[in-house]
């Protein structure tokens, strides 16, 4: 959702489906009317798992710890830190939402920015102050870790204070603070960059993949096959909507067709390594696509990094593995922090090894063609853009750089192919604004609410 509400992709999807996702693109409803229950199934999974989170943490004193202070502050930093990114995921989609830290059912009015963020912002020093100092590699692949912890507090603390203009992290995080975590990440956390790229995302570098549990990746949300349709939901059930529309072309596997905007490839000088990385190029790389007709808003590029794959016989991986439905069970784990995230947000925050830190990320990028620029905000955030592009990042660092620095970014008016015939497409800078760059609330939690819940502006 955030890459579409971006300036990275474009909704997409078929020529004959509905405009939902077109709404969430154009930050419109009226494009879909009928769609007033955007991302109710998330909020609803979101809840849940702050309910079970709060079920947890209010039985700590129960639980027969034997002495054992370290597991019990391991446990019950993992589970904070867990409420921490949920809530932090959920008030950047809706900016207020209702905050329970406590296993109750009834209903609340939704808080303010600030009481949310207090939570998330004490959340997660609790966890970066708890959690075992062990170096990344000691862990279990897919366990939150103290880096982990620091780097999201890292993240949450740009966000707000830039979304918001605050000085500071309410009060609990200041911007010392926050650049002494990441520095603390990156004396400490055994993480680092890897070689090549490529080899970070599996579509892109096939027999050279670095593996789910290598030493850039510093917290992944976890994903299997063995998804079905009774209920067992273990699997990437969103990565099936950035395939190319309804075809396989080895090693890229079909999908609904998200497209990304050619704005993006682009932006990527012809000797950034991560351009072919980050994105399929259909007429590039010669790829035999016959579904212009199927796809609506065709741009020739897809989203490499999360694309659904087919071995060599043009078999989907999730039915190589053994499943009985390829769409939705993908398998692949979700990057959520990365460690050239860690050395770009410290850079950002000022440290004294920032052009250094700049450098590392951008030597990978460019390896024999790297050409030194100076560390500043600008080229910073630029930086950021190429290396996270298409994997939910850059449509908060738009929003966190002002809603006028994003509206003006996103909003554009251009013609794509809508099943094969042009097409203006418009998205309003306009109306951009008037979201505030926030989701619609589901229309069926405002009515369970009895009303307590308010609608956002624009929707």
């Amino acid at each position: 959702i955030s890459e579409i509400m971006s300036d990275n992709c474009f909704g997409g999807t078929g020529n004959s489906d509905g405009y939902n996702y077109a709404a969430i693109d154009e930050f419109d409803i009226s494009r879909s009317p009928g769609d007033t229950d955007l991302l109710n199934s998330n909020w609803i999974a979101y809840y849940k798992a702050i309910y079970r989170c709060n079920m947890l943490l209010s039985k700590m004193d129960q639980i027969e710890w034997q002495g054992d202070i370290a597991l019990r502050n391991t446990y019950e930093s993992e589970t904070r830190f867990i409420r921490a990114y949920i809530y932090f995921e959920m008030t950047r989609l809706w900016g207020s939402v209702p905050l329970v830290t406590t296993p109750a059912a009834e209903d609340e009015a939704q808080a303010t920015p600030e009481a949310i963020y207090k939570v998330i912002a004490d959340d997660l020093v609790f966890a970066s102050n708890n959690l075992p100092t062990e170096a990344y590699n000691a862990k279990p692949n897919g366990r939150i870790t103290k880096w982990a912890a620091k780097s999201l507090l890292g993240r949450v603390y740009l966000y707000y204070t830039g979304y918001y203009g605050k000085p500071d992290l309410v009060g609990v995080v200041n911007k010392t603070q926050a650049l002494g975590h990441l520095e603390d990440v990156i004396a400490s956390s055994g993480h680092g960059l890897v070689a090549d790229f490529s080899t970070l995302w599996p579509a892109a570098s096939v027999d050279k993949y670095a593996g789910e549990g290598n030493r850039e990746f510093v917290f992944s949300i976890k994903y299997t096959y063995t998804s079905d349709y009774n209920g067992n939901t273990d699997s990437n059930q969103w990565m099936v909507m950035f395939g190319m529309r309804e075809f396989s072309s080895y090693p890229y596997g079909r999908g609904w067709g998200v497209t990304v905007n050619s704005k993006l490839w682009n932006a990527y000088s012809p000797t950034d390594t991560r351009r072919t990385a980050s994105i399929i190029g259909v007429d590039e790389e010669k790829i035999p696509f016959d579904k212009k007709n199927s796809q609506r808003e065709y741009t020739g590029y897809y989203n490499k990094k999360y694309s659904p794959m087919v071995n060599k016989d043009g078999v989907d991986l999730p039915i190589a593995m053994g499943s009985q439905f390829w769409d939705i069970s993908q398998f692949q784990d979700y990057v959520v922090l990365r460690y050239s995230d860690v050395l770009l947000m410290a850079a950002e925050l000022g440290s004294g090894n920032a052009q250094r830190y700049f450098d590392e990320v951008r030597e990978r990028a460019y390896k024999e063609n790297f050409v030194s620029l100076p560390v500043n905000a600008d080229n910073i955030l630029n930086e950021r853009r190429l290396e996270f592009a298409l994997e939910g990042v850059r449509y908060y660092d738009l929003l966190r750089q002002g809603i006028g620095k994003a509206s003006s970014s996103i909003a554009e008016t251009t013609t794509l192919l809508n099943g094969g015939v042009p097409t203006t497409k418009t998205i309003s800078a306009g109306k951009i604004q008037e979201t505030k760059g926030l989701i619609q609330i589901p229309n069926t939690q405002i009515t369970l609410s009895g009303g307590l819940l308010k609608q956002n502006a624009g929707w």
